[in-house]
C-alpha cells in the first residue's frame, strides 16, 4: 500500500429486506415485459389465435428476451447469490414441514439458473447479432424461473417469526367452543387464510356475537374438527401483527410457468358460433355450429373446454385439502358429468339438424336497412292547412 493510501471501504452487504425487496422488483418488471409482449402478440394472430404474422411475432419475443437479460443484470444480478445465501440460512432454521424439502430443490434450482445466466453475462455476443439472439433465448428458462420461484426465496430471507403470546389451555377450549357455535350459527365470517412457516393454516375471522364482532384466528382447517383458536385481537391489523408470517402458497401444477405459456390453441368463441347460427339459412350451416362446439381432440369446443375447465377447478379444489374443498370438488366432477352428458345430447341433435336438409321458408324476408328516396322531380306533398288564427276582439 502506498504512503497516505487508505484501503477502500468495502461495500455494504444488503439486508434481508433489501435482498428480498430486489427479487420482488424483478418480478414485477419481468410481469411487465411479459404483459406487454403479449400485447403486441396478440396483434399478429387471428380472430382465432392463429400467428399469421410470424416475422413480428418473432421480433416481438426478442424484444421480450433482451428487456428481461437487462432487468435482470440491473436489478438482481448483483444481489442473487446474497439472496440465496440468506434463503438457505432462514430455510435451515424452519421446523421440519412438507414444504421445506421442495423449497430447498427450488432454491438449488435458481442456484443453478444464476450460474447459467452469469456465465453467458460474463461472454456477452455482439449486440444485435444472431449469436446474441440465441443466448438471449436461451436465458429466457433461466429468467423466468426467477420471476415464477424469487418468491419463496425472497420470502425465506425476509421471513420474520413474531413472537406470539399463546392462550391458555381454559382460554383456547372457550374460546374454540365460542366459534364453534358462532359457526353452526353461521356467525363466524372468515376473511382471509394463509399458511405459516410450519405448513399449519392460520385463518381469520369475525367472530358475532349479539351484533358484536371480534377478530378471531384460527389454526387448522375451520371445518375439521381438530381447528383450534389461537388468538383475539381488536382488528385485524393487530392479528397481522402478532400472527405467524405468510409462505408463499404452492401451485396447483409444479410445471406451469406463468411466462412459458404455450401457443394458444385455435379455436372459435361462442358467440361466433352464435352469429353463424343467427346468419345461416339452411339447417347444416346452424349444424355445424352445434358440432363446433361439442368437438373433442385438439381444437376442442367450447362446451368441451367447459368439461375441462369444471374437471381443472376441481382438481384445484381438491389440492385445497380442506373440507370444503373436497366437498366443492365433488360437485364439481358431478357437473363435469352432466356438462359430458349435455355435449353428447348436443352433439346428436346437430347431427339429426344436419339430417333434416331444410332451409329457412322464404316468407322470413330481411328488413330493407334503408328506405328509398323519393325522386328528384316528384312533387313534394303539400302540407296540411294551417289553423285559422283566433281573432281576439278588444
Amino acid at each position: 500500500m502506498k504512503p497516505g493510501s487508505e484501503p477502500a471501504p468495502a461495500s455494504p452487504v444488503p439486508s434481508a429486506s433489501s435482498l428480498a425487496g430486489r427479487a420482488r422488483d424483478f418480478r414485477l418488471r419481468m410481469a411487465v415485459i411479459d404483459l406487454k409482449a403479449e400485447t403486441a402478440l396478440d396483434t399478429t394472430r387471428d380472430r382465432y389465435g392463429r400467428t399469421v404474422h410470424p416475422g413480428a411475432a418473432a421480433t416481438t419475443r426478442a424484444q421480450r428476451y433482451q428487456a428481461a437479460v437487462e432487468a435482470y443484470t440491473t436489478h438482481l444480478a448483483p444481489y442473487a447469490d446474497a439472496l440465496l445465501d440468506a434463503a438457505h440460512r432462514a430455510l435451515d432454521e424452519l421446523p421440519p414441514a412438507r414444504h421445506t424439502t421442495g423449497w430447498r430443490t427450488v432454491l438449488d434450482g435458481l442456484a443453478a439458473s444464476t450460474a447459467e445466466i452469469r456465465h453467458a453475462l460474463d461472454r456477452p455476443a455482439a449486440p444485435g447479432s444472431a449469436a446474441e439472439h440465441a443466448q438471449h433465448t436461451a436465458l429466457w428458462p433461466h429468467l423466468t424461473a426467477w420471476a415464477d420461484h424469487s418468491a419463496i426465496a425472497a420470502n425465506l430471507a425476509d421471513q420474520h417469526q413474531q413472537p406470539q403470546t399463546p392462550l391458555t389451555g381454559d382460554e383456547q377450549q372457550m374460546w374454540t367452543e365460542r366459534a364453534r357455535v358462532a359457526q353452526r350459527r353461521g356467525e363466524l365470517d372468515l376473511i382471509e387464510s394463509w399458511f405459516a412457516a410450519d405448513g399449519q393454516p392460520i385463518t381469520l375471522a369475525y367472530l358475532v356475537e349479539d351484533d358484536d364482532s371480534t377478530v378471531i384466528a384460527l389454526r387448522g382447517d375451520p371445518d375439521a374438527p381438530g381447528c383450534q383458536v389461537i388468538g383475539h385481537y381488536t382488528h385485524e391489523y393487530e392479528a397481522g401483527q402478532a400472527l405467524p408470517a405468510a409462505v408463499p402458497p404452492g401451485v396447483l401444477r409444479a410445471d406451469v410457468s406463468r411466462f412459458n405459456r404455450p401457443e394458444p390453441v385455435p379455436e372459435i368463441s361462442l358467440q361466433e358460433l352464435i352469429r353463424d347460427v343467427t346468419e345461416a339459412q339452411a339447417a347444416g350451416d346452424a349444424s355445424n355450429a352445434l358440432l363446433t362446439a361439442t368437438q373433442h381432440g385438439y381444437d376442442a369446443g367450447p362446451m368441451v373446454r367447459l368439461k375441462e375447465l369444471l374437471e381443472t377447478a376441481g382438481q384445484f379444489s381438491s389440492a385445497l385439502e380442506t373440507v370444503q374443498g373436497r366437498q366443492i370438488a365433488a360437485r364439481l366432477a358431478a357437473l363435469g358429468r352432466q356438462i359430458d352428458f349435455l355435449t353428447t345430447e348436443v352433439h346428436e341433435a346437430a347431427e339429426d339438424l344436419g339430417a333434416t336438409v331444410a332451409v329457412l321458408p322464404p316468407h322470413r324476408v330481411p328488413v330493407p336497412r334503408a328506405r328509398p328516396r323519393p325522386a328528384v322531380d316528384t312533387t313534394p306533398p303539400v302540407p296540411p292547412p294551417r289553423a285559422a288564427a283566433t281573432v281576439r276582439h278588444r
